[in-house]
């Protein structure tokens, strides 16, 4: 292992951080370490594929998420400013809890935006305002990709044996998703607030 050497300026105080340093990678992303959690590897390299997959759509929801709630419009922008702002939070929550059962299974965490950018199949939105209706469309059509995956992933993980998994993608994954689609899918119904 190449030890990188101080400056000679830095002297011997130990003062000045050593900036600029790389380090060889010690574990390649898309494999799994070996970790005494009772689960086979295959069964843990699997899990780890389908949670990433989760990990980047839901990184992605969650920027749209961030992206509405600053360009909110019209009527309703007090509420929706705020609800988007919600579920954008607990968006951040489900992240972190993906990629620390990543991590527990032995495997890497997609962590880059670059690299979240490459594994999402959530659509890229326009990158100006389009009209409160169109941007809540677009958020539901990511929550519903991301329970068709959730469902599936679900279902897979069970059949291996992989409870934590499994449990993580019903009752945190899917119930999380499932409200959050029923309060936006809420704001496009065509009602009006007072009837003459």
């Amino acid at each position: 292992m190449n030890t990188p050497k101080p400056p000679a300026e830095h002297g011997s105080d130990g003062s000045q951080p050593w900036l600029h340093q790389r380090g060889r990678i010690i574990q390649e992303f898309g494999t799994v370490k070996q970790f005494p959690v009772a689960l086979t590897m295959e069964t843990r390299l699997y899990s780890c594929q389908r949670l990433n997959k989760v990990l980047a759509d839901s990184r992605i929801l969650h920027d749209l998420y961030k992206k509405y709630h600053w360009l909110m419009r019209g009527a309703t922008f007090f509420q929706l400013h705020l609800l988007l702002d919600k579920h954008a939070g607990e968006q951040l929550k489900l992240i972190d809890s993906l990629a620390e059962r990543v991590q527990t299974l032995g495997g890497v965490a997609v962590g880059d935006p670059r690299h979240v950018a490459e594994i999402t199949t959530v659509g890229r939105p326009p990158d100006g305002v389009e009209e409160v209706p169109a941007m809540l469309s677009r958020l539901l059509e990511a929550h519903e990709l991301i329970l068709t995956d959730c469902h599936d992933a679900a279902a897979r993980t069970q059949e291996m044996g992989d409870d934590g998994t499994n449990d993580l993608l019903v009752s945190d994954v899917v119930r999380t998703n499932e409200l959050q689609a029923w309060f936006l899918a809420e704001h496009l119904v065509d009602t009006p607030l007072v009837r003459v």
